[in-house]
């Protein structure tokens, strides 16, 4: 893992290519050592009902939370915070230059034992080909 969970609200669908957005953080985590390739997921979801500082309904917001298991040092996650961070700053550029966005990204640890996993990705990669 990591997974990436893309909130964003529905204002701003029309204007950014979300899915560009996904695949931006995506191909960023797979030069972050610390996230591997085969765990990443990047998913995007609008927020239809939302109300935002003086409730302007201009006003727009992109969350970026990011999970991933427990054990990486302090310094190493917020290194991968800020590139992944960097990344939605700079796809977003144009947007945050005309729009009112509120842009923030979170990293959280999953504790292992209460997070069971399985899959099969890793076996269908081209890696194992």
């Amino acid at each position: 893992m990591p997974h990436f969970q893309i909130e964003y609200s529905a204002n701003l669908e029309s204007e950014i290519d979300i899915q560009g957005l996904c695949e931006a953080i995506r191909a960023k985590a797979t030069s972050i050592d610390t996230f591997p390739m085969p765990g990443i997921r990047v998913r995007a979801t609008c927020v239809d009902h939302y109300a935002i500082a003086d409730g302007d309904p201009k006003h727009g917001f992109i969350d970026i939370s990011i999970r991933l298991r427990e054990g990486r040092a302090d310094d190493v996650k917020q290194h991968a915070t800020n590139s992944i961070f960097d990344t939605a700053k700079t796809y977003l550029a144009d947007a945050l230059a005309t729009r009112s966005i509120a842009l923030s990204v979170e990293m959280r640890d999953i504790n292992a034992l209460l997070s069971p996993k399985t899959g099969t990705i890793r076996d269908h990669l081209e890696l194992n080909k």
